[in-house]
């Protein structure tokens, strides 16, 4: 059966991120993916400019629709936007899906700098659903919001290791992105084993909805039964070959080539 995503969080009107990414990485991969939209964003590749959240009840309402009828395989979380959406999700998912696996994007801001996330809400986004999460998946900004840590070196991501265990998830992928320097280096941590990635640094604008993509990508191949390492791994690449293969739109952060993996289009003669 197809891997089944339901994806948590807010849209993006330029398409580069959020749920548009999310929905795009999803189908490229193979899966089939659902949407629960926690927050309307009126936004292009130079900035937000406004942020729209939608009623708790209504994104509860939402996701338990879909997990009543089609059910999920892995449920992605990108941006929550405030403590109130927070708890709703979570209470929504206890009732719906309490055993379905999680994959937390904790988004706070997006990449020109626009929160995302209310300042008070990284405690409740640990309490509610860091904790027993599959796997979470942030930058350092978000890492160093997580742990209270700074986090600007290899060294100093070797060091807050400990302290991203501590937040209660199965699995970490802390993304090396905004390091200095000409090599990008990850780190997936379980609770014992620590997986390097390094890749040498794209220059590029493409990199809108990077994050949200990865995230998704790696939903995408937990759905299908992929073992983490190799969802890791596999959505890595992809990530790396849409940033590669981008379409240089927009005047900004530009945004992916989702669809490299299907090719571009034919019409029929």
């Amino acid at each position: 059966m197809i891997g089944r995503v339901l994806i948590i969080a807010g849209s993006d009107s330029g398409g580069g991120a959020g749920i548009q990414a999310d929905i795009k990485t999803v189908t490229a991969l193979g899966g089939y993916a659902m949407t629960a939209v926690t927050a309307i964003t009126v936004q292009n590749t130079l900035g937000v400019r406004g942020v729209h959240e939608v009623p708790t009840d209504a994104v509860a309402a939402q996701i338990a629709a879909v997990l009543e009828d089609i059910g999920a395989d892995v449920i992605k979380t990108g941006m929550l936007a405030s403590v109130p959406i927070i708890a709703a999700v979570s209470e929504a998912l206890k009732k719906s899906g309490p055993n379905i696996p999680r994959v937390v994007d904790p988004v706070m801001r997006a990449k020109g700098g626009h929160a995302l996330l209310h300042e008070d809400a990284a405690t409740a986004l640990i309490e509610h659903l860091v904790r027993g999460a599959a796997l979470i998946t942030p930058n350092l900004p978000e890492a160093e919001a997580l742990t209270g840590r700074r986090i600007k070196t290899v060294d100093d991501m070797d060091a807050a290791i400990p302290a991203l265990r501590k937040l209660g998830a199965h699995a970490v992928l802390l993304k090396g992105g905004h390091l200095e320097g000409p090599r990008v280096v990850d780190l997936l941590i379980t609770a014992t084993d620590i997986m390097r990635f390094e890749d040498s640094r794209l220059e590029t604008a493409a990199t809108h909805g990077t994050g949200c993509t990865l995230a998704s990508a790696i939903a995408a191949g937990l759905a299908d039964k992929m073992s983490l390492p190799d969802a890791v791994a596999r959505a890595r690449a992809y990530v790396r070959k849409a940033m590669q293969t981008a379409p240089g739109l927009g005047q900004g952060h530009g945004p992916l080539n989702h669809g490299h993996t299907v090719g571009p289009f034919s019409p029929a003669k």
